[in-house]
């Protein structure tokens, strides 16, 4: 079994989104984050194997601590995507039994293994024996009809015996019929209280909460109950509220503004750049990073209209940031006005 997570080392992670959390983003998120826990998108077994493993793989250096999550049900062969993850440098290998989409469900995985707490048992064993890293279960609370006392319970003390001492719960249900994978992010409702009674009563595990965090004031709310929290929609359209998050989750004294991250995210635009990279693959993940700020509707429409224009390069985001900059931002931040988790 892989060793146990020094999770209190990250006491505040970013969710994996599919479509979302490429390597480009996670390097935004990781300018304005030194300790958070950076998640890949969800890569199934299969691709991960027969895949184009440098593209789905890669990642940069400064990412670390980043964790591969993978998607299956098949314990041979999450097994071996296990060992090429870990064999290229990821820092945690997460099996993914949350995500409720019917892509997800025909190729059984994600959150209709809920149902299947011994088979995800029998994975995580596997999975477990194959690397020295970490090894960790991201879960949904149950799907359905379920009984989440029961659902939910099942699953970690199955899971427990077969040696995993990390999860994180998204405190939701998810409906497999009737609900969109959107749908499934709003409707059913969050019972964070299950959530804190699983850490209460299995105290020996480490146990991350998930769902509808939107600020860092309720993530420190969070963990006076649980050992972690997982951001992630806020983390991803207002990105700047991570540039607290070493200071006012971590106890550092280090604040990164918006302005900042840029020029740490800039020279890696350059590198992508030379290496043939469009800039929207970049830019996108910025366009939220002066949410609420003046000059954000300037950023947004500079970095869509004319980052999509072809050869377009970093003048585009110098010219973002000359209007942002112009209208008086840089200023405001500096002086406390756009406050930590404020946008969120």
């Amino acid at each position: 079994m892989g060793k146990v997570t020094q999770f209190q080392a990250h006491r505040l992670s970013i969710a994996p989104m599919m479509d979302w959390t490429d390597r480009h983003c996670r390097v935004l998120h990781r300018a304005l984050t030194s300790r958070a826990l950076l998640y890949t998108e969800m890569l199934t077994a299969q691709a991960v194997l027969h895949g184009d493993r440098a593209r789905l793989l890669g990642f940069d250096a400064c990412e670390h601590p980043v964790a591969l999550q993978l998607g299956g049900s098949d314990p041979e062969l999450l097994a071996e995507a296990a060992r090429l993850g870990e064999a290229e440098g990821y820092d945690e290998i997460n099996l993914n039994v949350g995500c409720p989409s019917d892509r997800v469900q025909s190729g059984r995985f994600g959150a209709c293994l809920m149902r299947e707490p011994e088979l995800v048992a029998e994975c995580m064993a596997a999975i477990g024996a194959a690397v020295s890293v970490p090894v960790t279960v991201k879960c949904r609370i149950g799907v359905d009809d379920q009984d989440p006392e029961e659902s939910l319970f099942s699953l970690v003390d199955l899971c427990a015996q077969a040696g995993v001492r990390t999860f994180v719960v998204h405190a939701r249900k998810a409906w497999l019929k009737g609900l969109s994978p959107k749908e499934n992010r709003d409707v059913p409702p969050l019972d964070y209280g299950l959530v804190y009674r699983l850490k209460a009563e299995r105290p020996e595990l480490t146990i991350g909460i998930n769902g509808g965090i939107a600020s860092l004031e309720e993530a420190r709310t969070h963990l006076e109950h649980v050992d972690a929290v997982m951001l992630g929609r806020a983390a991803y359209h207002t990105p700047a509220l991570l540039g607290d998050v070493d200071a006012e989750v971590f106890g550092g004294d280090v604040r990164i503004d918006a302005f900042e991250a840029v020029e740490r995210y800039r020279p890696y635009m350059a590198r992508e750049l030379a290496r043939g990279v469009h800039l929207p693959a970049m830019a996108r993940h910025m366009l939220g990073l002066f949410h609420g700020a003046p000059g954000a509707r300037a950023w947004r429409r500079i970095l869509t209209v004319e980052g999509v224009k072809p050869g377009a390069g970093l003048e585009v985001l110098d010219a973002a940031l000359a209007a942002v900059a112009g209208s008086g931002s840089k200023d405001q931040r500096r002086a406390g006005g756009l406050e930590a988790g404020e946008a969120a």
